[in-house]
Parts: structure tokens; C-alpha cells; sequence
């Protein structure tokens, strides 16, 4: 870049030189340096024009004259063009490659633009969404997909979790939507065939309904005689068939329980969840299952129970029960003699909550994701001599997404777990106010 400044002053210096001479010898010095300086101008000018249509189209004209300066601007021109040329090929062989692979993708993958307008899509689009080159192209998703729920969940604006939706070429498949929002305003959809999936959960489903309802009368049979053979008023004892009965009989109990809880969940899990149009008293059914904690306990916990009495939910209360029982007796049961337990129901804002915090043994962090998972446990030795079934939280996962609460769990091994459940405004219901409800149990 010096080096051609250095040209263009040794091409101008002698030019001036010479019409300083010149406007001396002929006494028109002014007039023959503002004649060269406007010439200069206008080589310039003529030398920008070039330029201008040579970068315009640079194919079929010729680039400015390489002399002086103009040499420098051209050569870093044309290295510019050089390095957009190599760019724009990489660019074209990772949109070659980002294609290719996404139309070896099973899934449909469709971008969308602010508006909801389809920008573009892959194979499988095609096959699952129906989509068509010529006449969809810049046409909104919403009218590809008429589905109202599917609707609701685009202009919504939470795509955290998936929705489900029937495909639009044929009801009997099932897609599983997911919305991943991108750049400004773009989204990324994307839509799974989980109708095997779905058929494995209904086979899945009904076979451990089956099963289960199939064991309860066996198991309620063998229950009997155990009992009648315990409790038998024969002179003769069973002397070391004691033990081994009473064994049978805690075993007994405890398949029943675990029978008893997966009816529950099949139950749950096979009703469609609804609004609920039950007003329940949340308030007096915790202060039944305060009493139930205690008898539990064998008055070894203090239990604490502060309810808001103007409190209610919309629900099904059979449902609430088992998910607020739940809770508290795995609070009883993990929570070591001379400990306390803490329930509260309350408002927050618009919402309402039910909390249940303990001083228990705590989880550790890594174990709390899968809590809500059927036959999970922390310790199994200490589920099962607590007579836990390991289904207890998968059944309060299930009756609070029926009722459109979500469930926060925080915990600190040795200090104890609180476990918060909080439900929409849709579903609290305010009566009367009155003093809230305090009651200790010890």
C-alpha cells in the first residue's frame, strides 16, 4: 500500500513540477495548476466511474487502470472477491451437507419465520406434514396443520415441552410437535410418528391393569387364610411357623399395596384429564390426613398443619387425597423419631400451593430428576422396611398433571425435603375468608 502511494506521488510530483515550469515560462502559473489540478480531479473521477461498474459486473467490465494508487485498490478488490468466492462455496457445500443430513433425518424438520410462514422443510415433512413444493412455500404452518390444540401451542409461546397432535393426512398417526425458537423470530419445528410408541404404552398399559386386577383375588384369598391361620384359636400353636407366617402375611400386604397403586396409576393414566367440577375443601382434607400421619408415626414426629380455610380447589378429590397422602406419609416414614413435618396450604398470588417440609434424611441432588419415576427409589432396603411401594410419586406426578399442577421438589441430604405443589388459577376457588387453621399434632 506505501509502496504504491510512493508510485502515485512520483507520478504526480513531476506533473506538478512540469506545470509549475510551464505557468512560469508562459507567466500563468495560477491558471496552469488549477487547469492540472482539475484534470487530476477528473482522472480520479473517471478512475471511481471504472471502479463502480467494474464492481457491478465485474464479469463484462474492465477494472480502473492500475496505476498508483488505483493499482493497490484494485488487487485488494479483487483478494475481497477472491475470499467471498471460497466463502460462498464453503457456505454452499455446509448448506449442501446441513440439507442432506436433515433430509436422512426421520423426523420432520420445518423452518418457520416470524409470521409462522414456512421457509423451508425436509423429505420427511413431506410424508408426515404433507407437504408440497409448489403450493405450500410461504404459506402460514397453521394452514397446513388445522388443529386447534396445535394452534394454542404455536402462539402460546412455551414450547418447553412437546405437544401431541394427530397428523393432518391421517387421524390414526400421532405426531409429537416440538418448537425450538431461533434467530429473530424464526422457529424450528419439528414432528415425530409416535404411534408405535403410544400403541407399546396402551399394550403396556392395559397389561399391568390386567395383571394387577388378576392378582387381587388371589392375593386377597391367600391374605384371608393367612389370617385365619395367625389368628386361629386351635390349641395347638405353630410354634416355629409363627415367624414364617407373619412373614407371608407382611408380604402379602405389601403386593397388595403394590397391586392397589398400579390400578391407581392405570386408572390415571387412562382417563382424559378434565377441568374437574368438584369443589374440594382442601383445608379439611389435610386435617384428615394430618390425623392419618399421625397414627402413622405412632406419635414419634411432631406434625404441623396451617391452612387457609377460604382456600379450595376445582378437582377430583379422591385424586388430591392420594397425592397429598402420599406425600405426607413418605415425609413420616423418612423422617427419623423426634423429627417434625410441616404442611401448608396457602395462597400465592393467583395460585394456590401445597407444601410438606420435613427434617428428614434428605436426597441427594442426582436422584431428584427421577424421583417421580414408577419403583424408583433412593434406598431400597429402607423403602421396603418402611413398606413403600416405590409408586407413591409416580402417582402424584400423574393426579397433579391431571389438575394442571407442577411439582417442586428441593432437598438437602441430613436437613430434610420440602415438596411444593402449585395449581393453576383456573382451579382455586375462594369462599368466605376466616382465620386460617393451625393445628399441632404430636
Amino acid at each position: 500500500m506505501i509502496q504504491n502511494w510512493h508510485r502515485e506521488m512520483l507520478i504526480v510530483l513531476p506533473i506538478s513540477v512540469a506545470g509549475v515550469l510551464v505557468g512560469l515560462w508562459i507567466d500563468r502559473l495560477t491558471s496552469t495548476l488549477l487547469f492540472l489540478l482539475i484534470a487530476y480531479l477528473c482522472w480520479q473521477l473517471l478512475q471511481i466511474h471504472i471502479f463502480n461498474a467494474w464492481q457491478r459486473a465485474p464479469k463484462s467490465a474492465r477494472p480502473p487502470y492500475s496505476v498508483g494508487i488505483w493499482a493497490s485498490i484494485t488487487n485488494l478488490a479483487k483478494a475481497q472477491r477472491e475470499r467471498a468466492r471460497k466463502r460462498k462455496r464453503k457456505l454452499s457445500r455446509m448448506l449442501a451437507g446441513f440439507r442432506e443430513s436433515s433430509n436422512a433425518l426421520p423426523d420432520a424438520t420445518v423452518i418457520l419465520d416470524e409470521k409462522g410462514r414456512i421457509e423451508w422443510w425436509n423429505d420427511a415433512a413431506k410424508n408426515l406434514l404433507g407437504l408440497d413444493t409448489k403450493r405450500d412455500r410461504n404459506r402460514t404452518i397453521a394452514e397446513i396443520v388445522p388443529d386447534s390444540i396445535f394452534n394454542d401451542y404455536l402462539l402460546g409461546g412455551d414450547y418447553h415441552h412437546p405437544q401431541q397432535i394427530p397428523a393432518p393426512l391421517d387421524d390414526n398417526t400421532s405426531l409429537e410437535i416440538r418448537i425450538v425458537p431461533y434467530g429473530k423470530g424464526k422457529r424450528l419445528l419439528q414432528a415425530r410418528d409416535i404411534t408405535r410408541l403410544q400403541q407399546l404404552e396402551t399394550v403396556r398399559r392395559d397389561f399391568v391393569a390386567n395383571v394387577s386386577h388378576e392378582m387381587r383375588t388371589p392375593l386377597t384369598v391367600i391374605r384371608g387364610y393367612l389370617e385365619a391361620i395367625s389368628e386361629s384359636g386351635d390349641e395347638a400353636p405353630l410354634g416355629e411357623w409363627q415367624h414364617v407366617v407373619s412373614q407371608m402375611r407382611q408380604q402379602t400386604d405389601r403386593m397388595q399395596r403394590i397391586v392397589a397403586d398400579l390400578l391407581l396409576l392405570s386408572r390415571l393414566e387412562s382417563q382424559e384429564q378434565t377441568v374437574g367440577q368438584e369443589e374440594v375443601d382442601v383445608a379439611e382434607l389435610l386435617e384428615s390426613i394430618s390425623e392419618e400421619a399421625k397414627n402413622l408415626s405412632g406419635g414419634e414426629h411432631r406434625i404441623y398443619l396451617n391452612t387457609d380455610a377460604g382456600l379450595r380447589l376445582y378437582g377430583i378429590e379422591n385424586e388430591l387425597e392420594s397425592a397429598f397422602s402420599n406425600l405426607a406419609f413418605n415425609a413420616v416414614r423418612y423422617t427419623p423419631a423426634g423429627g417434625s413435618v410441616a404442611m401448608h396450604w396457602y395462597a400465592n398470588g393467583d395460585k394456590a400451593c401445597f407444601s410438606i417440609k420435613d427434617n428428614g434424611i434428605g436426597i441427594e441432588p442426582e436422584h431428584i430428576p427421577r424421583l417421580t419415576e414408577r419403583f424408583y427409589r433412593v434406598d431400597i432396603g429402607r423403602s421396603r422396611q418402611s413398606g413403600g411401594t416405590g409408586l407413591g410419586l409416580a402417582i402424584v406426578k400423574h393426579v397433579l398433571t391431571r389438575h394442571g399442577s407442577v411439582l417442586d421438589i428441593e432437598s438437602e441430604p441430613g436437613r430434610g425435603s420440602m415438596f411444593t405443589c402449585t395449581f393453576p388459577a383456573y382451579r382455586v376457588c375462594r369462599i368466605e375468608p376466616e382465620r386460617p387453621r393451625r393445628l399441632a399434632v404430636h
